[in-house]
């Protein structure tokens, strides 16, 4: 018996009935011979972890734009997070923490620089349109690897497309990531928003505070512990209803207070002017993308999308460093 089959046969005896097992994943698009030391989770969260995608995330936008700080989130830093948060929830529930850290380190893995305001953007220009979800994706199918892909296993891929509030993951991990990422984000925005002085602890509304607490670190206790104890036993990751509807209207408040607040959204019509100028520019200079951008408009990827591949792709400081070469006049050294 190797390694591998020694943790599956563990998984199968220890974890919950209602977990995704590693010896039943639905597999990957292209066989691969398995791993003697590593179940198909644990190498897909490898993959991702080694991929220059996940990388590139440290300097990606989170909520505010090029922050004067250095404790504000980063997409990199909210993506550890919600992977603490899942992993927290998926051990209490005996679920596999492997799968769930895959998802969790994937599900953002394809966002544009500068936050929603670079999606926007790109969504508005682009024909095919632009979510990040479906691009996350696409960037461990088909970008990462010189047009390779990370050959990522069903059950994965499926957790990265349905993260967002709209999705419907196909298994209980999937579910706690898509929770998971909700909790994360209004947990370290209202942190963050605090540090910026844009809130105090005591601006949330008692009818809230009085569920959730008055602290981030309250908040967070209470979400998870309320997954935890109306999950447990149940084929479904559930909340109470009181809980529910406290985070409806947190994330209300957040949205009245913080996301749509003067100083988080100064810069975000710079952003989305600066991510559209992109586009343009190498839509109509096809021949200045670098060569595996090009190889797969030859595979007969569309123009149009290869464009939103690369930009997209970009952190917030490269972009802002590529529209500069672009478009800033130097001075002249005689």
């Amino acid at each position: 018996m190797t390694i591998r089959e020694r943790i599956e046969a563990d998984e199968k005896e220890c974890l919950s009935p209602y977990a995704a097992l590693s010896m039943y994943s639905r597999g990957r698009d292209k066989e691969e011979e398995p791993c003697d030391i590593r179940p198909v989770y644990q190498r897909d969260r490898d993959r991702i972890l080694h991929s220059k995608a996940f990388r590139r995330l440290k300097d990606k936008t989170q909520v505010f734009l090029t922050p004067d700080g250095d404790h504000y989130r980063t997409r990199l830093t909210h993506t550890l997070e919600v992977s603490q948060n899942a992993r927290t929830i998926a051990k209490a529930l005996r679920l596999n923490e492997d799968l769930v850290e895959a998802i969790a380190l994937g599900h953002d893995i394809g966002h544009t620089p500068f936050g929603h305001a670079g999606e926007r953007a790109l969504n508005r220009v682009c024909p095919y349109g632009f979510e990040h979800n479906v691009q996350s994706v696409r960037t461990v199918e088909l970008l990462e690897k010189d047009g390779q892909g990370l050959n990522l296993t069903f059950e994965v891929r499926d957790g990265i497309l349905n993260h967002q509030t709209v999705g419907e993951p196909q298994t209980l991990e999937g579910k706690i990531v898509r929770f998971s990422d909700k909790i994360a984000y209004m947990h370290h925005d209202m942190d963050d928003a605090i540090r910026a002085g844009i809130l105090i602890d005591l601006d949330i509304p008692r009818e809230i505070g009085d569920v959730l607490g008055y602290t981030t670190g309250e908040r967070l206790d209470s979400f998870i512990h309320d997954i935890v104890i109306n999950s447990t036993g149940k084929n479904d990751i559930v909340m109470s209803e009181e809980v529910a509807a406290a985070m409806k209207k947190l994330r209300a408040f957040m949205f009245e207070r913080v996301y749509q607040s003067p100083i988080a959204k100064a810069e975000e019509g710079k952003a989305e002017a600066l991510m559209e100028t992109l586009y343009d520019y190498y839509l109509y200079h096809i021949d200045k993308l670098p060569g595996e951008y090009i190889r797969l408009m030859d595979k007969g990827e569309p123009k149009e999308k290869v464009v939103c591949d690369y930009v997209g792709a970009m952190t917030d400081r490269f972009a802002i460093a590529t529209y500069e070469e672009i478009y800033i006049p130097k001075s002249w050294h005689g």
